[in-house]
């Protein structure tokens, strides 16, 4: 990645900014429930997409009914909503770094794909006030399987693409943000994401934001 100034910094939210919830509390379920871990994550990769509950054009409730016809999970929407939401764990030591970027006059937000429940979560974790910007796919409708949604946050933070970061653990929203111009950092681990920060060269913010 080149070691151009950079002035915004964006982190996804489920596996950089906290765990992964989604994903391990569906994993987790499916162990219990002696269901498929591979069956439930391919549904329920499909199923928030095509219910629209991640774009904010669906509901949860439809979500929860797509998982439970698709790939056999029991559960009230209640219970099972309860159970993705605990296995999103705040990391502290990525607050703290947030906060080390805010002093050094760097944009931060959250780019994340995600529903409602990152509203509930903010509510529960109150990490929201450490952000200058939270993107949140069900409040954009747009995801970051849209090419378009780097350009059009781009254009909101009137920053070229290469003045942008995004941390991210999905290895193809990287690649679409790099596509875009972004700079970018594919989440893998604590460590290495920690070296790579400190070789960045960033700027302070643009007093027009």
């Amino acid at each position: 990645m080149p070691n151009d100034s950079i002035k915004a910094v964006l982190l996804d939210y489920g596996g950089v900014i906290a765990d992964e919830g989604f994903q391990n509390g569906l994993r987790a379920m499916a162990r219990e429930q002696g269901l498929d871990e591979g069956t439930m994550m391919n549904v329920a990769r499909i199923a928030v997409y095509a219910s629209g509950f991640v774009l904010g054009q669906g509901t949860e409730n439809e979500f929860w009914k797509c998982m439970r016809e698709g790939a056999g999970l029991k559960g009230s929407d209640t219970e099972l909503t309860k159970r993705v939401l605990e296995g999103f764990v705040l990391r502290p030591w990525m607050i703290e770094h947030v906060q080390k970027l805010n002093a050094q006059g760097v944009i931060t937000g959250i780019l994340s794909d995600q529903t409602h429940w990152l509203d509930r979560l903010n509510e529960r974790d109150h990490f929201f006030e450490y952000f200058d910007h939270v993107f949140n796919s069900y409040h954009m409708g747009k995801s970051k399987r849209d090419p378009g949604l780097f350009h059009d946050i781009s254009k909101q933070l009137a920053l070229s693409p290469s003045e942008i970061l995004l941390v991210d653990d999905i290895k193809s929203n990287v690649t679409r943000a790099q596509a875009a111009g972004w700079k970018t950092i594919h989440y893998v681990d604590k460590a290495s994401l920690l070296k790579i920060f400190e070789k960045l060269s960033v700027s302070g913010k643009q007093e027009n934001l």
